[in-house]
């Protein structure tokens, strides 16, 4: 894959209320499942990842959740290309869907570290859309060791602790050097470039009639591929 082609216009921004309400409509009422939806979202992380950053090595931070599983998948996706990598987690005990994709790094041997290593580049995949208030805990950690580190950091979705409402960085947030957003970008992704980097867009295979709900009639973005830079 080359490095993705510019969006041909500046997507509109949705709210997590609105995301979270895609995802209901994805699973209940179109069947399109979460770990459909996790794998195109792992799948087109890696793909980036190795298209714009061409890594060496890649550290995978996983949090319990889908942005975590999302993470999971891309690593299996880099160990497939045989890319060095290492993953490892917020929680031992992820949530269901999520648990299958970690089942599956395990029975394929990428490590799975209790304490993160530095690499070329970091995966950020602790905390998506979801995030109420400042992380805390193991998460928190993770955070504060991406920042310390000297490798790029490509996040999923958003940088963990990023009020994706109000666009204010939690106390900690990772500082990415590119962050790719899934289905249309959060609205509070385009209030802080300083924390976001480069942001890109990528498809997990959301209809159009289902931004109609909101009252958005959505241009296809990825006619030029799966994943688009939006300036």
């Amino acid at each position: 894959m080359t490095t993705p082609p510019e969006a041909g216009s500046r997507p509109p921004a949705i709210t997590p209320t609105q995301m979270r309400e895609v995802d209901r409509i994805m699973v209940d009422d179109l069947g399109i499942e979460l770990l459909q939806m996790m794998e195109n979202a792992g799948r087109n992380l890696a793909l980036l990842a190795i298209a714009r950053f061409k890594p060496a090595s890649v550290t995978v931070l996983a949090g319990p959740g889908g942005n975590g599983g999302g993470g999971m998948a891309a690593a299996r996706h880099l160990a497939n290309r045989g890319i060095p990598v290492s993953v490892t987690l917020v929680k031992d005990d992820p949530t269901p869907v999520p648990s299958r994709q970690l089942a599956t790094l395990r029975r394929m041997g990428v490590e799975i570290a209790a304490s993160p290593a530095p690499a070329g580049l970091v995966l950020d995949a602790v905390i998506g859309y979801s995030i109420d208030g400042d992380p805390r805990g193991r998460a928190a950690e993770l955070i504060e060791w991406v920042n310390d580190q000297d490798s790029r950091v490509l996040a999923l979705d958003t940088p963990s602790g990023l009020d994706l409402t109000t666009g204010k960085p939690g106390s900690p947030t990772v500082e990415a050097d590119a962050t790719m957003t899934l289905a249309l970008p959060k609205q509070g992704l385009y209030e802080t470039p300083e924390v976001v980097g480069e942001l890109y867009l990528a498809d997990i295979s959301v209809p159009p009639s289902v931004y109609s709900a909101f009252g958005i009639d959505l241009a296809d973005p990825f006619t030029e591929g799966p994943i688009v830079r939006i300036s």
